[in-house]
């Protein structure tokens, strides 16, 4: 028998501007929404739209205009359309977003602690934790509301979810059982009283054996799927201020393990903060770790870091330490997740590589 669907609150319809084309539709669903930067250069609608939606293709971005379901400041437009300063851009669909029709699917779920509040999982990389865009099953999400009742629903309607980690990030996670231990661990991360510690591989030798990263992490301004730092006096008005403690745990010639505890949880924080400094993820396709960022020019070299990549096919980073205060009893609790294998096998082929070919 297949799950119940859960049904959670429909999003908003959007009644289209009845000056703009004809598309045929009275109300269409929004699935995306973009404001132009004031500083815009006239810019084609579709390539606009590729560096902003995930996993979209430029054909099925001139499908949804030529179907008429791409908008400018509410008015229909071709592909051809010349996004400027203050543009208002949307994507309109006749059905919902997928993520909102949230199908419970049987997918293991690895348990570190439960009680009648809360739930802290260890999840394993390549694990979406939220439906989204190309991410419609298959998610944590999914899992957690096959397996538990009742969750309650987070601010964007998310079942359970107090914070996340990215697809190909490892590690722990807390979830809320209650209405009551959702408001209050909600609480205690925004008022960044939470314990997170991760650790992260990265390109270089770090000349610090510690340190603190500060800057504004925000959209980057010419590739929207990634994110910057900022520094300069509007840095206000580009991004969320964050703040990033590291301590290396361990020097392996052109690479370096070190821990990041976390004052802020910006998304891709960890990624941004540290290639901002100059130390890239290792293996952090989107952030250019999937490249040899520091090392020799020998052919043997390039053979190793590439075997260290298909040893581990992700970003190095693992969500290590998590430590939050009970909603209900008061109490600290503090788990802790081991490095996984992919990670471990890794750093032990750079330790051997260090100390046989480096020294």
């Amino acid at each position: 028998m297949l799950p119940k669907k859960i049904q959670p609150k429909q999003p908003t319809k959007v009644e289209t501007n009845p000056q703009s084309e004809d598309t045929g539709n009275d109300d269409l669903y929004e699935h995306f929404r973009f404001v132009a930067d004031p500083g815009q250069q006239p810019l084609r609608v579709d390539k606009y739209l590729m560096n902003r939606v995930e996993n979209a293709t430029r054909n099925k971005i001139q499908k949804a205009a030529k179907d008429g379901n791409i908008f400018v400041n509410d008015v229909a437009v071709k592909s051809s359309y010349k996004v400027k300063g203050n543009d208002v851009v949307t994507v309109l669909f006749e059905h919902p977003p997928y993520e909102f029709l949230l199908v419970p699917e049987d997918i293991p779920i690895d348990i570190i602690y439960e009680d009648d509040e809360v739930l802290v999982v260890n999840k394993p990389a390549g694990m979406v934790v939220h439906p989204g865009h190309g991410n419609y099953s298959g998610t944590l999400i999914n899992a957690l509301t096959f397996h538990f009742e009742n969750l309650p629903n987070n601010s964007s309607n998310r079942p359970g979810l107090v914070h996340r980690i990215d697809k190909d990030t490892s590690g722990l996670l807390v979830i809320a059982k209650t209405e009551e231990a959702m408001t209050h661990l909600s609480r205690q991360f925004f008022n960044k009283s939470t314990e997170r510690e991760y650790v992260a591989l990265v390109w270089g030798n770090m000349e610090e054996d510690e340190g603190t990263i500060e800057g504004h992490i925000g959209r980057h301004p010419k590739n929207r799927l990634q994110n910057t730092v900022f520094l300069d006096d509007d840095a206000d008005d580009k991004g969320k201020p964050a703040v990033t403690h590291y301590k290396v745990l361990e020097r392996l010639g052109y690479v370096t393990l070190v821990s990041c505890r976390l004052e802020t949880g910006r998304t891709h924080q960890i990624r941004v903060h540290l290639k901002h400094i100059g130390h890239t993820l290792f293996n952090d396709e989107r952030y250019g770790g999937d490249k040899i960022l520091k090392g020799t020019s020998f052919s043997k070299y390039k053979q190793f870091v590439d075997n260290c990549f298909k040893i581990l096919p992700r970003q190095a980073l693992h969500a290590r330490t998590l430590g939050f205060e009970h909603p209900v009893t008061g109490k600290m609790l503090r788990f802790e997740s081991p490095i996984p294998d992919d990670i471990e096998t890794c750093l032990e082929k750079w330790r051997n590589y260090s100390k046989h070919v480096i020294e």
